[in-house]
């Protein structure tokens, strides 16, 4: 069968293959909302590529999700939740600015038993990997997890991931936990921001921001604008 296929639909499914599952209301938001009848749309849309085979789909939830064809996943499995979560922080993010070198379920040690953050991207000028926690954890296997990302940062691979920028020193980026879970951890080297949301991150970026403008207008000295610079 020869079939010729359109730049929206090789768009949706090169996201499906990067977000492993996606929910149909989500492809609508990013794919369809400008059109006049935009749920209409993407069902057809949807239906049209599942049939050449191009997508798979499970109807274990409502509304579909679907999935790459590849996809080494059960149809009723639980994964699918966790990566609808990743999709909905990089959805989080895309209303404050578009992130950019999104990678899902991010590996960059290359190896086992390295850190394996859900989503890494650079998001407002600065990057960042993301944790999600949906189910609580002790503390001690939270603070586990923060000890391997010290363990990255003194082994100094990370200055040369293939996203760190040319023109400038090499950046360790902050590390956002998404919890409605406050854990005591720590680190004297990295980063750690605990929120329950990217809406809470951006709440109190903007109040820091506002506070950082206050003392900027009382002081002679200037440094340019600022960004969401947390690292």
């Amino acid at each position: 069968m020869s079939f010729r296929l359109s730049q929206r639909d090789k768009d949706i499914i090169g996201f499906i293959n990067q977000f492993r599952a996606v929910d149909r209301d989500s492809l609508v938001e990013l794919f369809f909302k400008q059109l006049k009848s935009p749920i209409n749309a993407c069902n057809s849309v949807m239906v049209r590529l599942y049939r050449l085979g191009l997508i798979e789909r499970t109807q274990q939830y409502s509304p579909t999700v679907y999935l790459p064809v590849d996809a080494k996943i059960k149809k009723n499995s639980q994964k699918i939740l966790h990566f609808l979560s990743i999709l909905d922080v990089y959805k989080q993010m895309r209303t404050y600015d578009m992130p950019k070198n999104v990678i899902v379920e991010d590996k960059p040690t290359g190896r086992k038993g390295g850190i394996e953050p859900d989503l890494f991207c650079i998001f407002k000028g600065s990057p960042f990997w993301v944790e999600i926690q949906r189910t609580q954890y002790s503390e001690q296997k939270i603070q586990a997890k923060i000890n391997l990302y010290e363990e990255f940062f003194f082994s100094d691979e990370w200055k040369t991931l293939q996203w760190q920028p040319e023109d400038r020193s090499a950046i360790f980026p902050s590390v956002i936990l998404i919890t409605p879970i406050r854990y005591i951890v720590s680190s004297d080297h990295i980063r750690i921001i605990q929120v329950a949301s990217i809406h809470e991150l951006m709440e109190k970026y903007k109040g820091s921001s506002k506070q950082t403008k206050e003392v900027r207008s009382r002081t002679t000295s200037s440094s340019g604008g600022i960004k969401i610079n947390l690292t």
